[in-house]
């Protein structure tokens, strides 16, 4: 990048604590700075794009790093209870309502393997045959991996509530 782009960068850089603040006040404070260092890395990856306003500009891609990052944890909070789609039976509200607990609880059980192959088929809608092209193994191999991945989420749902298998 040419010498403009720096001093172009450097002009943005100047708002960093007013922008640090904006996001501290939306985030956790572990993150910020992470989505502090990944709105600059978006100025400077559009730095011919930035306005000549650019405060409001940074202040906008912040909110859409943040927003994006809610929604990528709310996806993954959620991917338990659609994995469990065809699971567990629908015991009407309240038992919906204890399933979700119990599989959140479940889910967080399981080997970091086993969410994978359950996420791969659940989650990310890929076949037996794609999800095992992704690991790299058979797709009989990648049916086994699947089949006992389920059998322990079930069984740690059960578990969860006092049930035996």
């Amino acid at each position: 990048m040419a010498a403009s782009s720096h001093a172009r960068f450097d002009e943005l850089w100047a708002h960093h604590r007013e922008l640090l603040a904006f996001i501290r006040r939306r985030t956790e404070p572990d993150i910020a700075e992470d989505v502090l260092a990944e709105t600059y890395l978006v100025a400077w990856r559009r730095i011919d794009e930035v306005p000549s306003e650019e405060r409001p500009w940074l202040f906008t891609v912040a909110r859409n790093i943040i927003r994006n990052n809610y929604r990528a944890a709310a996806r993954r909070r959620d991917t338990a209870v659609r994995i469990a789609e065809g699971i567990v039976p629908d015991d009407g509200i309240e038992g919906a309502i204890a399933t979700r607990a119990d599989l959140v609880t479940a889910w967080k059980r399981l080997t970091a393997g086993e969410q994978e192959v359950l996420g791969m088929v659940a989650w990310d809608d890929l076949s037996h045959r794609e999800a095992a092209q992704v690991l790299s193994i058979s797709s009989s191999a990648f049916a086994v991996r699947l089949f006992r991945a389920r059998r322990r989420l079930l069984h740690l749902i059960e578990h969860g509530r006092g049930e035996t298998t």
